[in-house]
């Protein structure tokens, strides 16, 4: 049976299912594109939907389900907490919350920590940290942040207007000023910027990039560029600031991105794997730019009991049960398949790319198919994968994907690929 056929019988029509997207569709606002599954369940790194059909998921809820469904340490840490104290204002003191601050601090280069609720939180508490930092300290007036081309920080005003891509900012004009788009992974880009920005009194008051770009087709930072980029901003004292939000918590095989780039930051931001699929940010910094004080910031849900409980024991269990080895051990089990494929299929595939379980595929751009064909065809074959562009397949499994699984993935894909090709 081909993929074609098998996905037709999979998109059930609504009168079959016990879920109708048709009344689903009726009440909540169309912002998303939504593939025609209902998840109803989850264990492991598989999903069940509405119709008792089973999916290994590849997605983990966008590189956030770090352990996975229905991991016990998480029910434990839940049950527990949601019996105890789920929420206060941070007008006083929240115990646990301190406790994640410190492993955050205790296993990363930073000082002390911000919580929130998203990764667009804690990249926009960045922002305002930064141009707080220059008018009190470098005496900017007029601070410029200066990020790149094909990233992705958000969807507040101020994150979308950081976001190196136009299609995310169409129609929400006037944006926030004050940011500058440079290449990735271009030196001279960069140094020619930071000069012709002090030419126009716009000066750069920090340079706010992903270690590894996500959303703009998992490519990872160049270490050279990097490093260089350091040197800039202690030379000059600009901050630099890295969106961890999508790499960081162990996905990239090490705890934090930067940690692959030989570099520190000085403010970074955590979210998505942070909680494990419960909402919760963090804008990570060094003390000597923590300008913050009562009343710069503040978040009415962020660092609550409940999300900070969670957060904890996601920590900790990458911790004790040392899920990094299995990341990088997992990783290039799936770089190396995706590589055969790429040298088998030089025709439909141009470049395999990541660090330990972020991974791209990405097609030739001279042929029609697109990663969202080869989601609709992986979807077919039991595999929840997601585009990174239109022409790069993204491979972002729970941290906990075993051997066995990573096999599973790489042969639904080789048999969209082989279907493809012929």
């Amino acid at each position: 049976m081909s993929p074609q056929t098998l996905l037709k019988e999979l998109l059930v029509e609504p009168e079959a299912s016990p879920f109708s997207s048709e009344s689903f569709d009726k009440y909540v606002m169309t912002t998303y594109g939504r593939f025609n599954i209902a998840l109803e369940r989850g264990e492991g790194c598989r999903v069940w939907d509405t119709v008792g059909r089973e999916y290994l998921d590849f997605v983990a809820g966008i590189a956030t389900c770090t352990l996975g469904h229905a991991h016990p340490a998480l029910i434990e840490a839940v049950t527990k907490q949601i019996k105890t104290l789920h929420h206060v204002s941070n007008l006083y003191y929240i115990p646990v919350q301190g406790e994640l601050a410190k492993w955050l601090v205790d296993h990363s280069c930073a000082d002390r920590a911000f919580f929130c609720n998203s990764g667009a939180e804690a990249n926009e508490a960045a922002i305002k940290l930064a141009r707080k930092y220059a008018h009190e300290k470098l005496n900017i007036g007029n601070p410029t942040i200066i990020t790149a081309h094909a990233s992705f920080h958000g969807r507040t005003l101020a994150t979308i207007t950081a976001t190196g891509q136009p299609k995310y900012q169409k129609g929400f004009s006037p944006l926030v000023p004050g940011f500058h788009y440079v290449p990735y992974n271009d030196v001279a880009a960069i140094e020619l910027a930071i000069a012709e920005l002090d030419k126009d009194e716009r000066q750069v008051a920090a340079i706010m990039m992903e270690a590894l770009q996500g959303e703009g087709g998992v490519r990872p930072g160049d270490v050279a560029y990097f490093q260089r980029i350091r040197e800039i901003c202690d030379a000059k004292g600009i901050l630099l600031i890295l969106d961890e939000v999508q790499v960081g918590m162990g996905r990239s095989g090490k705890y934090w991105g930067y940690e692959n780039l030989g570099i520190e930051p000085d403010i970074f931001t955590s979210a998505k794997g942070l909680g494990g699929g419960i909402p919760i940010g963090a804008m990570m910094c060094k003390s000597s730019c923590d300008v913050f004080e009562p009343g710069s910031h503040a978040s009415t849900f962020g660092g609550n009991p409940f999300a900070c409980a969670v957060a904890l024991c996601v920590c900790q269990t990458l911790e004790r049960e040392n899920i990094l080895e299995n990341v990088q051990q997992r990783g290039e089990q799936l770089r190396d398949g995706l590589n055969k494929m790429a040298a088998q299929y030089p025709n439909l595939i141009a470049d395999v790319r990541g660090w330990g379980l972020i991974n791209g595929l990405e097609l030739q751009t001279d042929i029609p198919l697109t990663s969202a064909d080869l989601v609709k065809s992986a979807i077919a074959a039991g595999v929840l994968l997601v585009p990174a562009g239109p022409k790069v397949l993204r491979f972002v499994p729970p941290l906990i994907v075993t051997e066995a699984e990573v096999a599973q993935a790489l042969a639904a894909v080789e048999k969209a690929l082989a279907s493809q090709s012929v």
